[in-house]
């Protein structure tokens, strides 16, 4: 979505500057990647210091619910060069939290920067605020509001191209990456598998390195990454996600098999927990939901049993294609965005220097 985002801004821009239409714009990569041309649907004035341009998202071939999504987007001029550019988050636009900052990734700000900054005059700096009509109701079909995200959805895309998480061509491209990474001169033998694009921006602030982002299919990048001659390997995402893995499960789509709750459930068991708490385990509406329900200590016990086993189940499922000697770390996020469980080879490989 932020190359869309970036279309429409850029279009809203130069009508501001007093340029005529153009039906696409040329969005700039963050990585010096050749230049996107991007359809906007129409641009206009709206008075002397704002704008207002409209695009329309195609996010390519595959099940996605913002296809066809209407982004506007408004620019309006700020009185001091100063600050640059200005996000404000419109109607529709995700935020951290009630009242907080626009929910993007920092690739979607560099997509701005990048597009908008070259085009400014000297001296003059730029409000840009993007609007998605049909952002809050699309919302309540994701799962934003288990990353602490309200109001609409979140700008978290990290690249111009679509990936399609559950489709073939996807874990084609995430192998060919892979076997790239690996075939580097400075590749050190550990790799940070993130799953989606919230454990991928909360990786990069984390400082790991390097990181490869899966989709779905976990299993096979595994396999593969135990062929390709991996040695310590890191699987990070969100509990919500990676707790399949603790139930065997490792095509993760939820079309394809869910089981989470049941998962959670026969881990507190293990635990200790008693019949009453595993009832509420088993009624909870979500993976956060169910650790909500416990007292702090049982949740981290939980928690950390959960990361254990996702790293036991792991290993476990590479042994059945080979012998390798590739060892599979875990950590967990909650909604809260904080790297919460670590398992005790995640503790041992990759966290222990930096702690």
């Amino acid at each position: 979505m932020p190359v869309w985002v970036a279309s429409a801004a850029r279009a809203a821009l130069r009508a501001l500057l007093g340029h005529p239409f153009e039906p696409n714009q040329q969005v700039v990569q963050p990585d010096g990647g050749e230049p996107l041309l991007v359809p906007v649907r129409s641009a206009a004035r709206l008075s002397d210091d704002q704008a207002l341009a409209i695009s329309r998202c195609d996010p390519g071939p595959g099940l996605d619910l913002t296809r066809d999504l209407e982004i506007w987007v408004r620019v309006a001029w700020t009185p001091s060069a100063d600050q640059g550019l200005v996000l404000m988050p419109g109607e529709g636009v995700g935020r951290i939290g009630a009242g907080g900052d626009a929910c993007l990734s920092t690739y979607a700000r560099q997509l701005l920067e990048c597009t908008l900054l070259p085009l400014l005059p000297p001296g003059q700096g730029l409000e840009v605020e993007p609007v998605l009509p049909r952002g809050r109701s699309l919302a309540e079909r994701t799962s934003n509001a288990a990353f602490g995200v309200v109001d609409g959805l979140a700008l978290i895309g990290t690249q111009a191209e679509v990936q399609q998480s559950a489709a073939p061509e996807q874990l084609e491209q995430v192998l060919r990456e892979l076997r790239a990474l690996v075939a580097d001169p400075g590749f050190g033998g550990s790799v940070a598998l993130v799953i989606g694009e919230n454990g991928l921006d909360l990786a990069r602030r984390a400082g790991l390195s390097p990181l490869l982002k899966v989709g779905n299919w976990l299993g096979p990048v595994l396999v593969a990454a135990a062929e390709a001659g991996v040695k310590d390997l890191l699987l990070l995402g969100y509990h919500g996600k990676l707790i399949k893995l603790a139930g065997g499960i490792f095509h993760t789509h939820h079309h394809l098999a869910d089981g989470r709750l049941e998962v959670l459930t026969a881990l507190g068991l293990d635990v200790g927990l008693s019949l009453e708490e595993l009832r509420h385990l088993r009624a909870a509406a979500s993976v956060e939901d169910a650790f909500q329900r416990l007292n702090p200590e049982t949740a981290m016990d939980l928690g950390r049993l959960l990361a254990a086993t996702v790293e036991q189940r792991s290993q476990a499922y590479i042994a059945r294609y080979g012998d390798w000697s590739l060892r599979i770390a875990a950590v967990l996020f909650d909604r809260s965005r904080t790297l919460r469980w670590r398992g005790p080879m995640a503790e041992e490989r990759f966290f222990t220097l930096q702690d």
